[in-house]
């Protein structure tokens, strides 16, 4: 009987040290947590503030925040989407941000809040947009992001000529490499893996460096390892779609290597897929580019502001743009191939500028 009741004191013992170490262990999680992300609550608004351990924002307070962001108007918008409306926010003299504002009202923005959370909270990679923090209240949530000095691809390449900047071949091959490498890193490198569904040029910013920064996650999709794909609504952005996915409504990661092909066409010739002298036309960006390069005129597509270019690194370029644009989606090369494909790429110009 005696040997009973130490047994059962010893299990009960054991039983309490485990729960007692799983206790300590969650608050140190939770202590490592908090020493990450900085957490206000603003019981003013009702509203809550998470900021990630950043250099840049570390002495904001929400209360700053909230007086610095009602102060927005129309003149600070510098970019909006299907998920909201994006402003810069002058945090100091020398410091400002991009601030991306949902207002509530519908299940799709929430989600979109939430799929951008899901996505950037533990993402650190030179080719994607840093996420600093986000505010989420009653009637709107906000995201702060790093502030792209240099604006979006698609700027650059179809905003008003008075304010175009000409992108030379070095620059459009840097922003389709560091792009590759970002969307590379999404789909093979997190854990869950990450497709982005809506890769397109106004996506793709640009930093003071010129160096591409994939950004706008409202509509990215987590999926796990062994998983092929996930089956979704059909969004994203008309003329970047893979044709599969309004057949399917799957997403995959070979979607956003079609959508990424359509951004290296946009590169080489400098027009948008939705452009009206398609439509007249009866045709599209990427059946237009492929037919005349079957004709073997491709320096007829080529954007006539690059005034000098390598052409063997053009052709090869086209070629790597086509592999991203088969219609079979087995046939398309990953991601990761296409960073790889990309490196190979030596000309007289990366010659020069490396």
């Amino acid at each position: 009987m005696g040997d009973s009741r130490v047994i059962a004191l010893y299990i009960t013992l054991g039983c309490m040290a485990f729960i007692i170490s799983k206790i300590i262990i969650s608050i140190l999680l939770y202590r490592r947590w908090r020493r990450k992300n900085m957490v206000y609550e603003d019981g003013f608004s009702g509203g809550k503030m998470v900021m990630f351990r950043s250099a840049t924002l570390q002495s904001l307070t929400s209360e700053e925040f909230l007086k610095k962001t009602l102060k927005l108007s129309n003149k600070d918008i510098i970019g909006s989407g299907g998920y909201g409306t994006v402003y810069r926010l002058s945090i100091t003299d020398s410091i400002a941000i991009a601030v991306k504002r949902l207002n509530k009202g519908s299940a799709d923005r929430d989600r979109g809040f939430e799929r951008e959370l899901e996505a950037m909270g533990d993402i650190k990679h030179r080719n994607i947009v840093t996420l600093h923090g986000y505010y989420t209240a009653p009637h709107y949530n906000l995201l702060m992001y790093q502030l792209m000095p240099n604006g979006s691809l698609d700027a650059f390449l179809h905003g008003k000529s008075m304010d175009r900047k000409l992108l030379d071949w070095h620059s459009r091959y840097k922003i389709a490499l560091g792009a590759a490498r970002g969307i590379a890193y999404l789909h093979h490198d997190c854990i869950p893996h990450i497709i982005h569904r809506d890769i397109k040029s106004s996506n793709i910013l640009l930093d003071e460096s010129m160096e591409a920064r994939v950004s706008d996650f409202g509509l990215a999709t987590l999926m796990e390892p062994d998983q092929t794909h996930v089956s979704t609504f059909v969004a994203g952005t008309f003329g970047y779609l893979a044709p599969e996915y309004f057949d399917t409504g799957r997403a995959t990661t070979k979607g956003d290597v079609y959508s990424f092909g359509v951004v290296m066409l946009e590169l080489l010739t400098g027009k948008k897929p939705t452009d009206e002298a398609f439509f007249e036309e009866g045709t599209k960006l990427v059946t237009w580019v492929k037919a005349v390069v079957e004709d073997k005129r491709a320096e007829h597509v080529v954007d006539s502001s690059l005034e000098c270019y390598p052409a063997k690194a053009i052709d090869y370029f086209f070629k790597i743009a086509f592999m991203c644009l088969e219609p079979e989606p087995s046939q398309r090369p990953t991601m990761t191939e296409v960073v790889k494909m990309l490196e190979q790429i030596k000309s007289e110009s990366a010659a020069k500028y490396s």
